[in-house]
């Protein structure tokens, strides 16, 4: 599958959560970008359905209970 580039712009804390992954993972070679893939990748592959989940952590977030 073609890979696509595009920005994105995250919290601190979850800067910080990215790079512990990434530093405990050095016999990876592990990136930012390719733990924020597995991630997104393993979401989409749940039977949820992704738009209210998605909904769902975005109202959590926006009133500060995520």
């Amino acid at each position: 599958m073609p890979k696509m580039k595009f920005g994105v712009t995250i919290d601190e804390e979850l800067r910080k959560e990215l790079d512990k992954i990434v530093g405990r993972s050095e016999d990876l070679d592990l990136s930012r970008s390719e733990v924020v893939e597995t991630i997104l990748t393993a979401f989409f592959k749940t039977s949820l359905d992704h738009t209210k989940k998605a909904r769902e952590l975005i109202f959590k977030k926006r009133k500060g209970k995520l």
